[in-house]
Parts: C-alpha cells; sequence; structure tokens
C-alpha cells in the first residue's frame, strides 16, 4: 500500500512539473530565474511571458499559487490577476506599469508591470505585492535589464 501511495506521488509530482512553463525557446531557465529574483524576486512576486498574439505561457516565475492571487488593478474599483494581464498584453503589445495600495492589509502595496520584450516577439506581465512591492515602473525598468541579463531580448 505505501509503494503504491509514493508511485502515486511521484507521478503526480513529474506530471505537474510537465505542465509547468519552462522558458521561452533558446533561453537557459536557470539564467532566467536567477536575473529576475536579482532584479524584482519576492515571495509574492510573479512573471509570465509569452508570444505575442498568444496567452500560452512560455515561462513563469514563482509558482502558479503565487500567480493566481486577485488583486486591485490600480485602474479602477475592480481586481485581476496577472494571467489577465498577460492576455490583454499578448492582445494589444501595448506596456502597462500601475501601483496602488493592496487591499490585503494597511502598509502594502501591489505593483504591476507588462509590455513587449524589447527585441523579441514575446511579452510579460509581472506583479508584486507586499511591504517592499516595486511600483509598476520600477519593475519594468528592471525586468527589461533582467530579460538582457538572461539572453531573452538583445542587448542594445
Amino acid at each position: 500500500m505505501r509503494a503504491s501511495v509514493t508511485v502515486l506521488l511521484a507521478a503526480s509530482l513529474l506530471a505537474l512539473a510537465a505542465c509547468a512553463p519552462d522558458a521561452p525557446p533558446g533561453v537557459n531557465r536557470e539564467d532566467l530565474d536567477a536575473a529576475v529574483s536579482r532584479a524584482i524576486g519576492d515571495p509574492t512576486t510573479c512573471v509570465l511571458i509569452a508570444g505575442a498574439g498568444s496567452s500560452r505561457v512560455l515561462y513563469r516565475y514563482n509558482t502558479a499559487t503565487a500567480c493566481d492571487r486577485e488583486l486591485p488593478d490600480c485602474d479602477g474599483p475592480g481586481a485581476t490577476k496577472v494571467g489577465k494581464l498577460l492576455e490583454a498584453t499578448a492582445r494589444d503589445r501595448q506596456p502597462r506599469t500601475l501601483s496602488c495600495d493592496s487591499a490585503v492589509a494597511p502598509g502594502r502595496g501591489v505593483g504591476w508591470a507588462s509590455g513587449p520584450i524589447a527585441g523579441t516577439d514575446l511579452v510579460y506581465a509581472a506583479m508584486m505585492e507586499g511591504e517592499r512591492a516595486f511600483p509598476g515602473r520600477m519593475m519594468a525598468d528592471r525586468l527589461a535589464g533582467a530579460f538582457r541579463r538572461a539572453k531573452v531580448s538583445p542587448q542594445p
């Protein structure tokens, strides 16, 4: 019985790993993870990358749970998720940088950033929430550098 539970657990973990997005073609995931972590890494950070015109996620920084949080959209009274921001950006390739207070607790903020990745046909969307969340503009600037360091986008 114990062996079958172990086998089932191992199979489940392999299935989850197979479903997790890896990295854009030709990009080393470890380098991209390290660059994003250094730029805006935080337990509440989420970064998604997709092809322009597609909402198929090619890369995800952080867990699916962290990336599925619904937070104030900072553009009105509503809330959104980083996946919805990615879908909008993949459709129109327009950059977005927003920041506001978080509804989670006093003293916490939310930052949103998205846009095309320079020199590629890729787009990204990112979210931070917490006491040390960066404003959206700062996130966009830091991620542009991270994408260059990880060779997602070419050097200028």
